[in-house]
């Protein structure tokens, strides 16, 4: 069955690449000589099969961050072609030359595609600050108001590395947080790049008066024992709470495994020993299950993993699929709030979504 996805996904993706190599070779036709037209033949092939290959040549980076940038190209031609040939079409219906016209819609696509990809490439690499306000109506201790600085699926690797990393540690300190919490996706597939550049050095920067939490993803992967994955990931001065609990300051804190983790325990188990008069905050990459969230008493659900579809008009899918795909719901004491993400999975593009850090200030029973 998954054989015959899998051919049936490639098929669909050979398909969608000649079209918009197609559509290129009738641009170029009447404008270049054929030795240029093999040469262009071979270089459309290559970047198509840069995005599957960066995924198994590890030691070629180029590769990876060929295919990344490829990936966004693909997905904003396939939405800018078929608008472009309709009007190829409409335009028949008039007087004016078939390839003057032709000649202008290739260049204006190609200037359409560059200003998307620069556009896009801002909003992943200049991250904005969210800021939400909730009431828990409970006592945290002595505590009347708490400042939690949350970001999520960094995504740190080849892409999102080391000035990206600078940036959240300024942006996060900025905010003078009494806790951070991370819930996932903190490094993108790969902990050995995540260490190579020297990432954990960098985001060990962040200063939280009660400390970082986080929780992991599904692309917090490693190919050794989760261990050791998670000892890393520590020394960068984070606590990983992996199907784990903790009190800070009066209010629980609930990490856990990813919905992909097949031995994840059920929430009822992890939350049996809690009491339900203290402030309960969980931490579950995945935003799914918030009404089972609600009725188990926790307080604050905290998410990421959609990233708001990342690339418009993926956001319509992300708001079909989840309750909350992005920001903040309440349902009646329970609030579940969604990060669109700090970083952004395969091509660092975002349109329709921003690169952000969220600032959730709760306010306690005196």
């Amino acid at each position: 069955m998954f054989i015959l996805i899998g051919l049936l996904f490639l098929a669909l993706y050979g398909v969608s690449v000649f079209y918009i190599g197609w559509s290129g070779w009738k641009w170029m036709k009447p404008m270049v000589s054929a030795r240029f037209k093999w040469l262009y033949v071979v270089a459309v092939v290559f970047l198509a099969s840069s995005f599957i290959l960066g995924r198994f040549v590890g030691s070629v980076p180029a590769i990876s961050i060929l295919g990344s940038y490829w990936l966004a190209a693909f997905s904003l031609l396939l939405m800018l072609l078929p608008i472009v040939h309709l009007c190829l079409w409409l335009f028949r219906l008039t007087s004016l030359p078939r390839h003057r016209v032709q000649k202008w819609a290739g260049s204006i696509t190609l200037l359409i595609l560059a200003s998307l990809l620069s556009y896009g490439t801002l909003n992943a690499y200049s991250p904005v600050v969210r800021s939400y306000e909730i009431r828990i109506d409970k006592q945290a201790g002595d505590l009347r108001e708490l400042n939690v600085v949350m970001a999520a699926d960094m995504h740190f690797g080849l892409l999102s590395g080391k000035a990206h990393a600078k940036r959240m540690v300024e942006e996060i300190n900025a905010l003078k947080p009494d806790l951070v919490l991370y819930p996932g996706d903190i490094i993108d597939d790969n902990l050995d790049v995540y260490l190579d550049k020297g990432i954990g050095e960098i985001i060990s920067g962040v200063q939280a008066t009660y400390g970082v939490f986080a929780s992991l993803g599904n692309h917090d992967k490693y190919k050794g024992r989760m261990e050791e994955l998670i000892s890393a990931l520590e020394q960068s001065g984070m606590d990983i709470l992996y199907d784990e609990t903790v009190s800070v300051e009066g209010v629980t804190l609930i990490g856990r495994k990813d919905k992909t983790e097949s031995d994840r325990a059920a929430l009822e188990t992890l939350m049996a020993d809690i009491p339900r008069d203290g402030p309960i905050v969980l931490l579950d990459h995945q935003p799914y299950g918030l009404d089972i969230a609600a009725d188990n008493g926790v307080d604050l659900m905290v998410s990421g993993h959609t990233h708001r579809g990342q690339i418009a008009p993926a956001h319509l899918i992300t708001k079909a699929l989840y309750e909350n795909d992005w920001g903040h719901v309440q349902k009646g004491s329970f609030h579940s709030i969604v990060t669109s993400g700090y970083g952004f999975w395969g091509p660092p593009i975002r349109l329709g979504s921003r690169s952000e850090i969220v600032q959730i200030t709760i306010g306690f029973s005196s």
